[in-house]
C-alpha cells in the first residue's frame, strides 16, 4: 500500500498518533474521552454528555 493510499484510508493517523480506539459514534480515532470507558471523541461527548448524565459546572 502505498502512502497516498494509507492517508485516504486513515491507518496513517492512527500509526502517526499511536491511536487505535476509535469513537463509539462516529468512528473518529483523534481527541477521544476514555475517561470510565466512555470512548467519544471530544465532539460526540459535548452532544450526548448531558443525556449520560454529566453537568456543566463554571
Amino acid at each position: 500500500m502505498s502512502e497516498s493510499e494509507t492517508e485516504q484510508t486513515g491507518e496513517h493517523a492512527a500509526r502517526r498518533t499511536g491511536q487505535e480506539k476509535e469513537c463509539r459514534r462516529c468512528g473518529r480515532k483523534q481527541g477521544l474521552v476514555g475517561k470510565y470507558d466512555i470512548f467519544l471523541c471530544r465532539q460526540c461527548f459535548r452532544e450526548v454528555a448531558r443525556s449520560m448524565g454529566f453537568k456543566k459546572y463554571r
